[in-house]
């Protein structure tokens, strides 16, 4: 007898059954197809539907317009203190004509020397000399077997590369945000952390009463610039090993 062939739609409905079924009935269905099987169509799903959410609508990157390119100039040579912005190489995530590092290609190929006096800490080294003092948070998707999404929010620590795991919701609304900042507060205290500042990007789920409620605490929020993941590494980093490691090998 050969064996079944199933199609996409057979494909989600055997998922499905699976994650209602009871366990006794749950034999019966192995018969057609094993549990590692459906395990691994669950994880080419998401794996396709990641990919699609994070595909690039478009290629390259816009030009600046003349205009603006001749404007930066001439405040460039009237103004004998501007110089090079803050950034001591391309990080290659910028792609808004306004932003600091199309200045910086702009005066750069133009012969334009920076400005004396001008600080070159970069932001590698601010991470490194800060490591005690600088966690970052995030929150990150989670499908579930029926197709839900869950948002788990998550902060890790730059010196230790401990996770604290602080809630997980499918509505994450100002009220359920807010104490979260609060319950971290009170983690890294119990824990005597001497943490200073807060990395975290600028998803609108962060609120003004969450940055609020760290504030009070003298916990400064640093936000990461705009499309510039990069800033936020480490704890991107953390979410890619996350989801590789353990999100692919679990039905939720």
């Amino acid at each position: 007898m050969a064996n079944p062939v199933f199609t996409p739609g057979d494909r989600f409905v055997l998922a499905g059954l699976l994650h209602h079924l009871p366990t006794d009935k749950l034999r019966h269905l192995t018969l057609l197809v094993r549990p590692d099987t459906v395990l691994r169509w669950h994880c080419d799903l998401l794996r396709y539907r990641h990919a699609a959410a994070c595909a690039p609508r478009r290629r390259g990157r816009q030009r600046t317009i003349q205009s603006i390119r001749l404007l930066v100039l001439r405040l460039a040579r009237e103004n004998s203190f501007m110089g090079l912005p803050a950034y001591p190489r391309r990080t290659g995530r910028a792609r808004h004509h306004r932003r600091r590092l199309t200045v910086w290609e702009i005066l750069k190929a133009h012969g334009i020397d920076p400005s004396p006096g001008r600080a070159h800490t970069t932001w590698p080294d601010f991470l490194r000399n800060q490591a005690d003092a600088v966690p970052a948070c995030d929150f990150f998707e989670v499908r579930t077997l029926t197709g839900a999404r869950l948002y788990v929010f998550a902060v890790i620590e730059h010196a230790t590369r401990r996770i604290r795991i602080l809630g997980a919701s499918t509505h994450p609304t100002e009220q359920w945000v807010t104490p979260l900042g609060r319950n971290l507060l009170r983690d890294m205290q119990n824990a005597g952390s001497k943490a200073r500042f807060l990395i975290r990007d600028r998803d609108a789920k962060f609120t003004a009463a969450f940055d609020a409620a760290l504030a009070d605490a003298r916990l400064q929020v640093v936000k990461t610039g705009i499309r510039i993941p990069r800033m936020n590494s480490i704890m991107e980093r953390w979410i890619q090993t996350c989801r590789r490691e353990l999100l692919d090998h679990t039905l939720i």
